[in-house]
């Protein structure tokens, strides 16, 4: 994507390495703060080796944790933002549904979040959404904000914003060395660049750049199945195009938690997944594809079955993703303890794409010094122990 016009210069304000989702509004960000901003990326765009490709994630106002539903608005006001400057359509409201238990923490932190009071039971589920099939005491909670956001076009429509606005893209660049200092030098296959910050969104490769900078990161890849199942009857099972969304919390058939989107990708298909995968190496994922072990599909094959009955119970078409996982689920955005020009952002845990424009702030927001915008306790890096290695 970067474009063969673009001089390769060796200084800049700021480099961000890993022009996912959240490097990339990273990018953004700092250069409509008029940061000459260095956005690399290893593989060629667009790629789908990472955590930010496909056509579609949820985005949601429904959260257990009240300091990401507190993220929710601006990050809505972002997107709509960005579709008002790239002129694109980034995002389609379906309204989301949210399965569960009445009293099940998690459950009630949605509906807290949400400010509604309302549940459905079985029946008045399967009136409003014909396509689900509760359990007995099982109970639904309506998110009529949530959609789809389009992942792809959303990438590409960020990526091509921080050009105009000024930023250099390279991709196809692997960044082979990270010296640390008060001017950070990093070296890649293409090239040697220098900058007083420097911001690591690497997804599933940020492990290896921590230990670099002495950091032994608990981040753990695990391969996820990304499956499609097709309708019995198309147009029958009422989750066609025009469905809602849906997530499980706390459902003793879903560990840890089934979520599913409309059939906007493949006709007819309904996108569900298992929120879980197997640990595996970023550079050696697809060596895992030839495994004929696949528990995660049995876990749908059986969720389908008894909550999404118009549904075929083995899946049409399988894809791959990553998700780089935190040990309590939440995001790593903080500076290096050593080094505080040095900031990471990283361990998404499959559910950072729809916070990607005010993760990318707060991560700008760090970077030059300013007070973050949002209570950082949650994503520091201290939380977990014994991160720190042996002096460098």
């Amino acid at each position: 994507m970067a474009a063969p016009s673009q001089p390769q210069k060796a200084t800049y304000d700021v480099i961000v390495i890993g022009a996912g989702i959240q490097g990339s509004f990273t990018a953004y960000h700092l250069a409509q703060h008029h940061k000459d901003t260095l956005l690399l990326e290893q593989f060629l765009l667009p790629h789908s080796r990472g955590s930010s490709h496909g056509q579609s994630r949820i985005i949601r106002s429904a959260y257990p944790q009240e300091y990401y539903s507190r993220m929710m608005p601006e990050s809505f006001r972002l997107w709509h933002q960005l579709e008002a400057e790239t002129g694109t359509t980034l995002y389609s409201q379906t309204g989301l549904v949210v399965l569960g238990t009445l009293g099940e923490p998690e459950l009630e932190g949605c509906r807290h979040s949400l400010g509604v009071d309302q549940v459905l039971d079985a029946e008045a589920l399967a009136r409003r959404f014909p396509g689900f099939r509760l359990q007995a005491g099982q109970v639904a909670v309506v998110d009529s904000t949530a959609g789809v956001l389009f992942a792809d076009r959303a990438l590409r429509a960020v990526q091509e914003a921080f050009c105009r606005h000024g930023g250099t893209l390279r991709d196809g660049e692997k960044v082979l060395r990270i010296e640390p200092g008060a001017t950070v030098t990093v070296t890649t296959t293409a090239g040697v660049y220098k900058a007083p910050r420097l911001i690591i969104t690497a997804g599933a490769w940020t492990g290896a750049f921590a230990e670099q900078l002495g950091l032994r990161l608990p981040l753990q890849p695990l391969r996820i199945d990304v499956c499609y199942w097709r309708e019995k009857q198309p147009g029958r099972a009422g989750l066609g195009s025009v469905g809602p969304c849906f997530l499980t919390l706390g459902l003793s058939q879903a560990p840890h938690g089934i979520y599913g989107l409309p059939s906007i990708e493949y006709p007819g298909l309904m996108k569900v997944c298992h929120h879980h995968g197997c640990p595996t190496d970023p550079d050696k994922r697809d060596q895992a594809l030839s495994s004929p072990a696949r528990p995660d599909i049995a876990i749908l094959s059986s969720f389908i079955s008894s909550y999404l009955p118009g549904l075929e119970t083995q899946p049409a078409v399988m894809e791959t993703c990553l998700y780089t996982n935190t040990p309590d689920g939440d995001f790593i955005l903080d500076r290096h303890p050593k080094f505080s020009n040095i900031i990471i952002g990283a361990g998404f845990s499959g559910h950072g794409f729809k916070l990607a424009p005010a993760v990318g702030k707060l991560l700008c927001e760090l970077s030059l010094g300013k007070e973050p915008s949002y209570n950082m306790a949650h994503f520091a890096i201290t939380r977990f122990p014994g991160v720190l290695m042996a002096a460098l």
